[in-house]
């Protein structure tokens, strides 16, 4: 990779990785593949495991590329710091991340604008979950509103099954109840103002969960998918009314389901996505002719306007 001597308006990058969430692991791979990225250019950049950290010595840097994962680092936690510290960072800002982490909150701003995201519960105590178990229909997918990775994620499918999944999911704060939806996982990239080739994900599990993202060799991803043309363009249309709706900006990724008589449903949308070698942005930046290293420059350039 040939060294841009015009690389030096970036100042000291401070690549943000690991922190204390439970995607750390996830978000040192990320954060170590995007320190060589940068590192590639000739660009002055250090990576900082902000785990146990003063970040107050992030004054002495000039910018952040955060590749931090999960609670503290897509939630505006972190954003919020940067913004004190008067610090320009990657991704979107304190209010779109932290809409965008929770999932409960975002689902209900679609259905207030009429964006279509699969039907869902929200209980405050086990008495209310086990009342709800009586009546609800079945099947449904329990999820932790504020985590990423599929962590905490489970499918019910009868009564004696949502107790258990409900209980697992509570370990990581307040859990979003949501029905099932039958048919095919699809995924689209946003950087800056574009969307890039459509995903679509196939796994052999029950569902696209932590196994198959991070550890399967048998996960299938199809990019660029076999969608029809219009139904490309209705899919990248509400993936920026999604992504544009919370306030999300610079990139993202966004995630569907598209049922059997395919209609899409929202499902969320990811402010800080994986960086990894499994993970999806690159992917389909790679489909659109975009190298890693060149998405990640690209990704921080933005730090610059």
């Amino acid at each position: 990779m040939s060294i841009d001597k015009n690389n030096k308006k970036f100042g000291r990058v401070a690549v943000l990785m690991g922190g204390d969430s439970a995607e750390r692991e996830i978000s040192l791979q990320s954060g170590q593949a995007v320190y060589k990225a940068l590192k590639s250019f000739g660009i002055d950049v250090t990576a900082v495991d902000t785990h146990g950290k003063d970040l107050e010595k992030l004054r002495n840097y000039d910018r952040a590329f955060i590749a931090l994962h999960g609670r503290g680092g897509e939630d505006g936690t972190i954003q919020g710091l940067l913004e004190y510290l008067n610090l320009p960072y990657t991704g979107s800002g304190v209010l779109a991340s932290a809409l965008a982490m929770d999932k409960i909150r975002s689902k209900q701003l679609w259905n207030g604008i009429g964006l279509k995201t699969p039907e869902f519960h929200v209980v405050d105590n086990k008495n209310e979950a086990l009342d709800l178990a009586e009546k609800i229909t079945y099947p449904l997918i329990l999820k932790p509103s504020c985590e990423g990775s599929s962590i905490g994620m489970n499918k019910v499918d009868n009564k004696s099954e949502f107790m258990p999944a409900f209980e697992a999911a509570e370990k990581f704060g307040e859990v979003l109840i949501e029905s099932w939806i039958t048919g095919s996982e699809y995924t689209v990239a946003i950087v800056g103002k574009k969307t890039y080739p459509t995903i679509e994900l196939r796994t052999k599990n029950t569902f696209y969960d932590y196994e198959a993202k991070y550890e399967s060799n048998e996960t299938e991803y199809i990019c660029p998918c076999d969608l029809s043309k219009n139904e490309i363009l209705e899919i990248e249309a509400l993936s920026v009314k999604a992504f544009d709706s919370l306030g999300c900006k610079d990139w993202g990724r966004v995630d569907f389901m598209r049922d059997t008589q395919g209609q899409f449903y929202l499902l969320e949308v990811n402010t800080v996505p994986g960086m990894t070698n499994h993970s999806l942005v690159p992917m389909a930046a790679k489909a659109s002719g975009l190298s890693f290293d060149n998405l990640v420059l690209k990704i921080l350039e933005q730090t610059l306007s």
